[in-house]
């Protein structure tokens, strides 16, 4: 085997079977869930490029695996004698084993996108049967007896609010609640949450999508907490929360303020520390383990190259 393949492999082990357990635990990403889930990105690309990598560098002979540096930064350099040269040293299977690994995720979260897409869709046409648009809150009110409120992102984004929360939230428990849920929108959150399932669809059973699959959704809950606080008491925010803890919405394209989450992030909400430490020490967590990574692959390349 060629021992080229052995930097992407510990590359993937790093980043695919060692890396989520101790981000998961990390107390850190709770304080600080954007730069979390910026993590849980890098590590889902770090891991399917070191195994496209790997799956190329099976095709590539020995004697050619050590000019692949260079024919890649001539390329990157728009040099059309060696991206030539390159053509010639990388056959077609191992661009074809590449590009079946970089395209099975990307096929899977485009696959999920268009799911979603047609559940919000079917959602979004009862709504409007049932439900009537109420200008003041720039929302869907749906009558209900439980106290929910929840979104339907996309193009044709929309929030929803039962009468039943319309009875029990105070003004400025129920502009705390909308105030969440257009966070989920304005951040786009569908997207990470469609990467994230796409991601957990091909690499089904490997730590890191288990683990990606349990946390980031969570993490975006609590990154739209953050955005809420920006404009309301924090214990406004969790008085609302607590209020709809109970609320369910079947929808899983939906992202609802209350839900199963509700406990840990009114905790949370109610004593949170700064936020300067937990970012740096995210920030040290991840070029720490970068900083691990990188050598380890690089050294193996020097003593086996």
């Amino acid at each position: 085997m060629n021992h080229h393949v052995l930097p992407p492999l510990i590359t993937a082990v790093c980043t695919g079977l060692l890396c989520p357990g101790p981000l998961a635990r990390a107390r850190w990403a709770g304080q600080a869930p954007r730069l979390a889930v910026a993590a849980w990105g890098l590590l889902a690309a770090a891991f399917t490029a070191a195994v496209a990598l790997g799956a190329m560098l099976l095709f590539v002979p020995y004697e050619d695996a050590h000019r692949l540096g260079d024919h890649a930064a001539a390329c990157l350099a728009w040099s059309g004698q060696d991206c030539a040269a390159a053509a010639d040293t990388v056959d077609g299977r191992a661009l074809g084993a590449a590009v079946v690994v970089l395209a099975l995720p990307a096929a899977a979260f485009c696959r999920e996108l268009l799911k979603a897409r047609r559940r919000r869709g079917r959602h979004a046409h009862g709504l409007r049967l049932i439900g009537r648009a109420d200008t003041g809150l720039r929302a869907t009110v749906v009558p209900h007896a439980a106290p929910a409120v929840y979104c339907l992102p996309g193009r044709a984004a929309q929030i929803v609010v039962t009468t039943g929360a319309l009875d029990i939230l105070s003004e400025a428990q129920l502009a705390a609640a909308l105030r969440h849920e257009r966070a989920h929108i304005a951040g786009r959150h569908h997207v990470v949450i469609g990467a994230v399932t796409g991601f957990g669809q091909v690499f089904r059973g490997l730590p890191l999508a288990r683990q990606a699959a349990a946390q980031v959704p969570l993490l975006l809950e609590m990154a739209a907490d953050d955005r809420a606080l920006r404009h309301c008491a924090r214990d406004v925010l969790a008085t609302a929360l607590y209020s709809m803890a109970s609320a369910r919405v079947t929808d899983r394209s939906a992202f609802a303020a209350g839900g199963p989450s509700v406990a840990l992030r009114i905790a949370r909400i109610l004593d949170r520390p700064g936020v300067a430490r937990p970012v740096l020490t995210g920030l040290v967590w991840m070029g720490t383990r970068a900083c691990v990574i990188v050598p380890v692959a690089t050294t193996c390349c020097l003593i086996l190259g």
